[in-house]
């Protein structure tokens, strides 16, 4: 494609805007050298892999992905047999860990078979090469001691020789002896030796090996004798040093060398990855969507944007090409959007083209054009202007001979800049000629002769940019199919041209002048009361849709009412049931104190049991209207803490928090022995409330059953068990016959609260308890299985059943 059209489109800018995304140089440059695709189905691939990879950074935000550079290259050298440098290894591990953290990244989150899967697949990570690579050099000068053993050894002893000589040369320059021969007690390296400054004129008092003389000769440096093999076996292990470094650095080089062919593809990938994630982070910002591909040349875009205008400024327009009409012919006043209208169809379905999304509405579709032919040179036009009428033929000579089917034209003010009739005539018969070779146009113009030409010719419609005559302000808006009018007479009024110069404007159009433009005016008064009733249109379905909700709403409410009352009574018949449990084992006691009371006949101690009975039973008749208990509303917590107290508020139980909330919002916490998993919006924080009313007396009924305590001689304390539904009950402290009791009562108690599973802790002790208990439970008429408890159930101190 010719680069100048795509540049006055201002494709060039988008492109760049997207490089600045980019991490790595490399792919900023292979962004700016991309071209629009002009295949359809490339295209649908591109635009697929962005709004993919799109999804992707939505979904799990920014992958960590540092810059590098030519690492590609550096793996070619290591695979030809090269040396890589540190620094160049350095490199390769930052390509190493780029690829594991996009892995990562990709299958951080769950999802379905993406466009871009085979991009992350080609990746291939080596995290033991890159983990070598990263702890052996610390820097591209500096390779770490514990890049292996021999290095660090040897090191060692050069550290060790080192301090050595530094001993013995603070001994010479604390010397008095030798001291005063010394310019300055220092010690000092000349020629990697270790030396001392020695006075020119003493240079025969102190013995040793001269390695260099200051520039005043005032001063040699002097390597004294007793550190001259010392310093020797220093440059020995020097060498070793060097010598296993260079080791070192072949042995990374081969393996590198042996994935290059591997970490070639994967490089590239990474690029392509490097791409996407520009193309996906500048959708973001625009607010762009995924447009349909046409396999036609046609496109319509709704609700399109200019990429490059201030959104919140910016009018969003429709506009549509290719179906019903091949050409557009837009009219309307200066500065009211004709030329923004050009260049957001011609950008947009050239980024489209490109693999960008497009500021658009999600069900705008666009087509695929071989080439986009623009003559834009208004002073609006950003790059440059072309505003005189030689300039404009020029390029039109050009668009005349690239145009074809399959390219968009778009001309700007066609035919300006001459006389109005000869130019009218000209951009009639150019936009004939274009028809016929089959492309799409779109062209702007103020003359008269352009809108009659739309009105008359099959495949020719007119738009208009609306203009508000009482502000004298465009609208920005795109009205297909009505032509536009310039308002020159209007505007002028308004701006203070006096009313008789303006009438005697009028009187100088000709006839037809005056038709068409009589016609124009019907023509905005007819839209006018169009767009209202659109919009009262528009009020009734709004309100209509509003009214079904309402009573979608009201109908959902009357459900949720009606299962509300029906658990409600549920509630109420299971708290019947524990009432008239509860009030048998209140009976039953009375009945037990009335038989030992001596005082009393058996025709009397027979009178109060009736008494109480009927008393009883009045009660629990008093009880059984079913009262609404609508669901309760409670804020949930939005985050927790390990160890934090919280409440379950399905079950209203209070619990601990034992870890954070995994991937799926689930919390794990503890409530009582249990351990389960919750999710953290049923969650609420306890209600001190409802602690301070559970902590209130208990009622007579509430109270626990009666058993003896102690081993069977003497008197005993009578105490009664809380018979609530519950799904646990504490043996601990009981005998055996307590226990067995106990395990009886709570069974029929939970089978007539419809429980299927119940733990009864025994503890562990002596083990005697816990084998009496499944030794009765084995018989029990109501026990389908039990078991010892698992981790997080309290293991073999309890045992669970499972119930009929």
């Amino acid at each position: 494609m010719e680069q100048s059209y795509l540049k006055t489109l201002e494709l060039d800018k988008i492109i760049e805007k997207a490089a600045g995304r980019c991490v790595c140089r490399e792919a900023a440059a292979r962004l700016r050298e991309m071209q629009p695709l002009t295949d359809a189905d490339e295209v649908r691939y591109a635009l697929s892999q962005t709004n993919a990879v799109n999804a992707l950074l939505i979904q799990n935000g920014s992958p960590r992905f540092g810059g590098v550079e030519g690492v590609d290259a550096i793996a070619a050298r290591a695979a030809k047999g090269g040396v890589l440098s540190m620094g160049e290894l350095l490199e390769v591990a930052g390509a190493l860990r780029n690829f594991q953290n996009l892995s990562d990244w990709y299958h951080s989150g769950d999802h379905e078979m993406l466009p871009s899967d085979d991009l992350f697949y080609a990746l291939n990570p080596q995290p033991g090469l890159e983990k070598q690579i990263s702890d052996s050099i610390l820097a591209p000068d500096q390779m770490a001691d514990t890049a292996s053993h021999t290095l660090a050894d040897v090191r060692h002893k050069i550290h060790v020789t080192e301090n050595n000589i530094r001993d013995r040369l603070e001994g010479i320059i604390r010397n008095s002896d030798t001291s005063k021969y010394l310019q300055e007690t220092v010690v000092s390296i000349r020629n990697g030796r270790y030396v001392v400054p020695v006075k020119s004129e003493y240079r025969g008092e102190v013995g040793g090996v001269i390695h260099d003389v200051s520039s005043t000769g005032a001063t040699v440096f002097i390597e004294p004798q007793a550190v001259v093999e010392a310093n020797a076996r220093i440059l020995q292990y020097r060498a070793q040093e060097a010598q296993e470094i260079e080791r070192i650095l072949t042995s990374l080089s081969s393996q590198v060398a042996s994935i290059e062919t591997q970490f070639h593809y994967a490089y590239n990938a990474m690029l392509e990855i490097d791409i996407l994630l520009a193309k996906a982070r500048l959708a973001l910002e625009m607010k762009a969507f995924l447009p349909q591909v046409c396999g036609t040349h046609t496109f319509h875009l709704e609700k399109a944007r200019h990429p490059l205008i201030d959104p919140a400024k910016c009018v969003p327009i429709d506009i549509a090409m290719g179906q019903e009409y091949d050409t557009l012919v837009i009219t309307g006043p200066n500065t009211g959007g004709k030329t923004v209208t050009l260049k957001t169809a011609g950008l947009l379905c050239a980024m489209a083209q490109c693999g960008f999304l497009i500021p658009a509405a999600e069900t705008s579709t666009v087509c695929v054009f071989h080439e986009f032919l623009v003559d834009i040179g208004d002073e609006q036009s950003i790059e440059q202007s072309l505003s005189t009428f030689s300039g404009h033929m020029t390029k039109i000579a050009g668009i005349l001979q690239r145009a074809r089917e399959g390219t968009l034209v778009l001309l700007d003010e066609l035919g300006a800049g001459t006389d109005p009739a000869e130019g009218a005539a000209l951009a009639v018969a150019i936009i004939e000629q274009l028809r016929r070779t089959g492309a799409l146009i779109l062209a702007t113009t103020h003359y008269a002769e352009m809108k009659v030409y739309a009105l008359e010719t099959p495949g020719v419609v007119n738009a208009s940019c609306e203009f508000d005559v009482e502000t004298l302000r465009p609208t920005y808006k795109l009205s297909v199919g009505v032509p536009g009018k310039s308002n020159a007479f209007l505007i002028s009024e308004k701006l203070g041209i006096p009313v008789q110069v303006i009438d005697g404007a009028r009187r100088h159009m000709s006839s037809d002048d005056k038709r068409l433009d009589a016609v124009l005016s019907q023509l905005d008064a007819l839209k006018g009361q169009l767009k209202e009733s659109q919009a009262e249109v528009e009020s009734l379905r709004y309100e209509a849709a509003h009214q079904l909700e309402s009573a979608q709403k009201k109908r959902d409410a009357l459900i949720e009412q009606g299962e509300n009352e029906l658990e409600a009574a549920r509630e109420k018949a299971r708290q019947l049931a524990q009432n008239v449990q509860d009030q048998a084992y209140t009976l039953t006691d009375e009945l037990r104190r009335l038989q030992k009371d001596d005082k009393m006949s058996a025709q009397q101690r027979a009178i109060r049991a009736r008494e109480i009975a009927k008393k009883e039973t009045e009660k629990l008749l008093a009880g059984t209207d079913v009262v609404h208990n609508p669901v309760k509303v409670f804020v949930p917590l939005k985050e927790v803490a390990v160890g934090q107290e919280v409440c379950i508020a399905e079950l209203g139980q209070t619990a601990t928090v034992l870890a954070l909330p995994d991937k799926n919002g689930e919390v794990l916490v503890r409530a009582g022995i249990l351990k389960t998993k919750v999710p953290l919006a049923g969650l609420k924080q306890p209600d001190k409330l409802q602690k301070n009313a559970a902590a209130a007396p208990q009622t007579k009924a509430q109270k626990r059953y009666t058993r003896q305590t102690g081993s069977g001689t003497g008197g005993g304390h009578v105490e009664r068990v809380k018979r609530d539904a519950k799904m646990e009950l504490n043996l601990l402290g009981m005998t055996v016959d307590e226990a067995l009791y106990e395990v009886d009562l709570f069974l029929d108690h939970a089978v007539l609260n419809g429980q299927t599973m119940v733990y009864l802790i025994h503890g562990n002790g002596t083990g005697a308890l816990r084998t009496a208990i499944q030794k009765h439970l084995r018989g029990h008429r109501q026990v389908q299985s039990f078991r010892l408890g698992s981790y997080g159930e309290g293991e073999s101190g309890v045992t669970v059943v499972e119930l009929k």
